[in-house]
């Protein structure tokens, strides 16, 4: 999927819980879902491509007369609910508005209504003389989108981060400084589990950078901040989850501190592990997986583009620093994967301890194509199959990437390009 136009810049991308289906975000505010292809009789061995199912406007541009202030149409996170029945349905938001999607199939349409002719107009009581029975005619496939419910109104400030409760009834937003309980059922009103704003916004030291349920236990969440921190909260413990009942964090390294360490130190993502045992973290140079049983420091730090460290002054001079990356396990929390800049993006094996840089580019996404690790060098000789930390392009950056539920298929947004890439099959 390729576009040019800068609403068109992908910006989340999500499986659904099967993997049949793959939704991307855009800053249009458009959603477009991708659905797998069933196998063919001939190529038994290959599953199929993903296909665009359905493309609809998923939220509109705005303006708060109240603030005076424009709020984008742009898709921060999409999230979907677990398949209940035919239909599909997801959530989706910009930062103020959450909003409840239905996707349906229709491929039958019925006929021979009584009181309306085939047209839809109403007939003359008059000469109705006969009782027909409606009968479903086969038509061709329509998927629609419906919004079911909007969820409004409840956010002062941005929302970084929606997540669906394990109990299927309730879900959270994250913004900034709060966070919300939302019934599924009920619209007009959430109930606020975490406020950390202060009472003088002066002394504000940290905001929520994002925020996830568990994925087994339906009372436990975590947050991340802009401290790098990570609290665990239970909210059977209280309602008001201001008191965390865990506290993650590595103490810093004196020797490596400079005047970026607080920007980089900002967590930009935090994902349970689907086992439920493990949390990864993303900063700005690394990933961090952290036992839930262990607080004072994680048990695995990895390294995802530590060349950068020398060049941090211009990152900060062209806002490179503040970019979001995010994080995601593999279906069996063996591997993680994260985005890089120049449209790398890296994985790392936790048991064989072994990493790779691969790179989402139009070369490399001709069908059958394999992909080809990558290296970096810093300074000194470069060997011909490596690239240069200078000659590396910080405008195509790898933010969002998704992992199939079950297999070894990845989704990754490079910009506006999304690319689908899968196991070899032999």
């Amino acid at each position: 999927m390729q576009n040019s136009n800068n609403t068109d810049i992908i910006s989340t991308v999500e499986f659904n819980h099967t993997g049949e289906l793959l939704a991307t975000g855009d800053k249009g505010g458009r959603v477009v879902i991708f659905q797998r292809e069933q196998e063919s009789k001939n190529q038994v061995h290959r599953r199929g491509e993903y296909n665009v199912y359905s493309t609809f406007q998923s939220h509109e541009p705005e303006f708060d007369y109240l603030k005076s202030l424009e709020i984008e149409e742009k898709i921060n996170k999409i999230r979907w609910l677990p398949q209940q029945n035919a239909a599909y349905f997801l959530l989706s938001t910009n930062d103020k508005t959450v909003k409840l999607w239905k996707v349906s199939e229709r491929d039958k349409r019925p006929e021979g209504y009584n009181l309306k002719d085939e047209e839809g107009r109403l007939r003359d009581p008059a000469t109705i003389t006969t009782l027909r029975v409606p009968v479903l005619r086969p038509m061709d496939l329509m998927v629609e989108a419906t919004p079911r419910r909007v969820f409004a109104n409840a956010h002062t400030y941005h929302i970084n981060s929606i997540s669906v409760n394990s109990d299927y009834e309730t879900y959270m937003s994250a913004d900034d400084l709060r966070i919300n309980l939302w019934n599924f059922e009920i619209t007009n009103q959430s109930f606020n589990i975490v406020d950390i704003k202060p009472a003088n916004m002066e002394e504000l030291t940290e905001v929520i950078t994002a925020a996830e349920f568990h994925p087994h236990h339906c009372n436990t969440f975590v947050y991340s901040s802009s401290k790098g921190t990570i609290r665990l909260c239970d909210m059977r413990a209280s309602a008001l989850c201001d008191r965390h009942t865990k506290f993650f964090e590595e103490p810093e390294d004196p020797s490596n501190r400079s005047f970026f360490s607080e920007i980089i130190s900002s967590i930009s993502d935090v994902k349970f592990s689907h086992s439920g045992r493990y949390i990864m973290t993303r900063d700005y140079l690394t990933v961090k997986v952290w036992d839930l049983n262990m607080e004072n420091r994680p048990i695995e730090t990895y390294q995802v583009h530590d060349y950068l460290r020398s060049k941090l002054c211009s990152l900060y001079e062209n806002d490179c620093i503040f970019d979001k990356f995010e994080c995601v396990w593999n279906g069996s929390d063996s591997v993680i994967m994260t985005g890089s800049y120049n449209n790398f993006f890296r994985m790392f094996d936790r048991n064989t301890k072994r990493d790779v840089t691969l790179e989402a580019s139009r070369e490399n996404s001709k069908p059958r194509a394999i992909l080809k690790p990558r290296k970096v060098c810093v300074g000194g000789k470069r060997r011909k199959d490596e690239i240069s930390v200078d000659s590396l392009d910080f405008s195509k950056k790898i933010l969002h990437t998704a992992w199939h539920p079950s297999e070894n298929i990845i989704a990754v947004a490079a910009t506006n390009n999304l690319y689908i890439f899968q196991d070899k099959v032999n």
